[in-house]
């Protein structure tokens, strides 16, 4: 459906629920109002990363959209309409709770608690207070939910990091800025980071490659980031190759997160995400050691 006619009066739909206006939505996806009005009237098309980051700012996930299930804000919210649409200002460093429907929350509890494999239709009717039938109704099978949790956790990463990339004025900083943006995802959202973690191998080959292809696109976010950092002079690391093996470094470094990252512990996810650029900074900074093994290429396939 993304692309289609259908998908834009889905966006309009969805956009209207949520209480936002086409110049609202455009501030969030940073393009002009024409382009949500000609996108909404089916007058251009929206790829699926686009429609990632129109769910992201409503503070909805890309299926909600498509199935027409996104629930209205209340008329006199209890917050301010920028934190219940998630980022209609596009604060990449605030948490608002997430807009989720009964059965989307309890399917990640339960993947959370035993696994996708661990875990039935059945315990998930269970954990929402519905029938099984119900849940049906929402949700086709196991496998759209887990896609749809997916989904909602690419939306969320590409327009924080996105936005986080926006404020940065040199290439450090937005190295430095990109990971914040990161490391606050993976601890303010441990749950959903953890299950995209966790879960890719659980995921149909079409969904899989779809999310993998989105996951590659952040990573070359951050290369793009460190590249800018090397023509600017502020990083030590002049090969190509152990560029891209930092970013996957300091990418895994902040993926790990919901492994051990306590909520009650001793640092907050603000202080562990500023603590997580210096050491990215450290790592692009510092200077190799002289007479250390080369380390193979990419050409040989074993990058």
């Amino acid at each position: 459906m993304a692309g289609s006619p259908e998908c834009g009066t889905a966006i309009r739909a969805a956009r209207q629920a949520r209480g936002l206006t086409v110049r609202d939505l455009a501030q969030c996806l940073q393009v002009s109002p024409a382009t949500i009005s000609a996108i909404e009237n089916g007058k251009t098309g929206i790829s699926v990363s686009r429609l990632q980051a129109c769910a992201g700012a409503l503070g909805v996930t890309p299926a909600q959209i498509l199935a027409g299930t996104v629930s209205a804000v209340p008329a006199h919210p209890a917050h301010p309409r920028n934190d219940v649409a998630g980022s209609v200002q596009r604060d990449w460093r605030r948490f608002p709770s997430l807009a989720l429907d009964s059965v989307l929350a309890a399917a990640i509890d339960a993947f959370v608690d035993t696994g996708y494999h661990g875990s039935s239709m059945r315990d998930v009717s269970a954990r929402a207070g519905m029938s099984v039938p119900g849940i049906y109704h929402h949700y086709p099978d196991k496998q759209t939910l887990l896609v749809a949790i997916l989904d909602l956790t690419m939306s969320e990463l590409h327009w924080r990091v996105t936005a986080a990339r926006a404020d940065a004025t040199s290439g450090l900083q937005e190295v430095r800025l990109v990971v914040e943006a990161l490391a606050l995802f993976h601890t303010h959202r441990q749950k959903l980071a953890f299950i995209g973690a966790s879960e890719m191998r659980s995921l149909t080959a079409a969904n899989r490659q779809r999310i993998a292809d989105s996951r590659n696109q952040l990573q070359h976010t951050l290369d793009a980031a460190i590249d800018r950092a090397a023509r600017e002079s502020d990083i030590d690391v002049a090969d190509v190759l152990d560029r891209r093996i930092a970013g996957r470094a300091i990418t895994t470094m902040c993926t790990s997160l919901p492994q051990w990252f306590n909520a009650d512990g001793p640092a907050t996810p603000e202080e562990t995400a500023r603590t997580y650029a210096d050491f990215a900074v450290a790592l692009l900074t510092k200077p190799r050691s002289p007479g250390l093994a080369s380390v193979p290429s990419a050409a040989d396939g074993r990058m």
